[in-house]
């Protein structure tokens, strides 16, 4: 399957940030957008509420001038961020009074949330969602339809 280089690069800092603790939904560094950019939090000053789809002034300039982060649009970057908070349980906006889960960094939460993100990521680039295993389980004549390919 070819990816486009954003999307690789993405799935390599979001794999990375999981299997390291570096997750973290309430970080503006650590959280799915802010490992896709690199643990910066220039990307908040995009809008004005974690987990809005609203560009502010700032965010809007950016988006009229075509500016792409680490291949992201603004606006990319904030529906890649939401679709992250809404898949790990949050109430958005994101709010000290808005529900939350429990344990933000749990393990279960976290891996909820990245799946929503690659399934998201893959859309933005028009490809087969990579974290689809049904096709493995397909068959006909009582054999696998597709082989699996294992890589180094």
């Amino acid at each position: 399957m070819n990816t486009s280089k954003r999307l690789e690069q993405a799935l390599k800092k979001l794999y990375t940030a999981f299997h390291h603790n570096k997750l973290n939904p309430e970080c503006c560094k650590q959280c799915a957008v802010g490992n896709i950019l690199d643990n910066t939090d220039n990307w908040k000053y995009l809008s004005d509420s974690h987990g809005a789809l609203e560009l502010n002034y700032i965010g809007k300039v950016h988006q009229a001038l075509g500016r792409k982060f680490n291949g992201y649009t603004p606006l990319e970057l904030l529906k890649i961020e939401r679709v992250f908070l809404n898949a790990c349980n949050y109430k958005l906006p994101l709010h000290y009074k808005n529900e939350k889960p429990k344990n933000p960094t749990d393990k279960d939460v976290l891996f909820n949330g990245l799946n929503e993100v690659v399934k998201f990521l893959c859309y933005l680039d028009n490809i087969s969602n990579v974290m689809d295993y049904t096709k493995l389980f397909e068959f006909e004549n009582d054999k696998p339809k597709y082989k699996l390919v294992f890589t180094n």
